[in-house]
This record gives structure tokens, sequence and C-alpha cells, in this order.
């Protein structure tokens, strides 16, 4: 069991490292989806790979999940490495519609089977 803190400003979890629970490094958190409507964090956005910005691929990740582990300052995503390549993404200059139920029900069932 990791210890999260109960709040955290989006600005202390921006840039964490996100790992999966073998320890392998998924990437870090570039940015949180609010959903305007409820203002609940619908989605964490995963950057992976590239140099300097260039080349990564970028992930919406439902916030669902995710776990804070405050202790090492890092999220945790119950997916496999190999497994995170295949998931749907997208580039920094094409982001998704995240209100797109099409998309949002792709993402969940990635991230939930």
């Amino acid at each position: 069991m990791t210890y999260a803190p109960k709040y955290l400003s989006a600005s202390t979890l921006t840039g964490d490292s996100v790992k999966n629970h073998q320890g392998e490094s998924l990437g870090d958190l570039k940015d949180i989806m609010i959903d305007t409507s409820t203002g609940a964090i619908a989605y964490g956005v995963l950057s992976f790979g590239g140099v300097l910005g260039m080349g990564e691929k970028l992930f919406a990740v439902p916030w669902s999940a995710l776990q804070v582990d405050g202790e090492n300052k890092q999220l945790l995503l119950n997916v496999a490495k190999d497994r995170l390549k295949d998931a749907p993404g997208f580039d920094k200059d094409h982001w998704p519609n995240f209100a797109d139920t099409t998309f949002a029900t792709q993402v969940q069932n990635y991230y939930t089977r």
C-alpha cells in the first residue's frame, strides 16, 4: 500500500514519473484533464519516449487507472511497458477530443481489460 495525500495541486503532480508495479518507467505526467461539468479529473496525460519533447507519444490514461504514490513522489499505472506502446495515443500537435464518447470508451476499455 502506498501513501497518497488526500489533496495535491495539479502542479505538484505534473512532471512526476509514472511507473508500473514492476518498477519500469512508463514516462511522466504531462498534463491533467478536468471534466469541467463535474470538476472531476478525467484523464492524466502520460508522455512516453522521445528526446527533449521530439518524437514523444502522449497517452490519455483514465485517472482511475493511476495511483498516487506520495512516498516516492510518483504515479503508478498497472500496465506492462510493452503493452503501453500499443495504447491509443496522440502527438503534442494533435490532441484528441476528450469529450468524444468513442475516444473515451476506447481509452477506458484499453486500461480496464
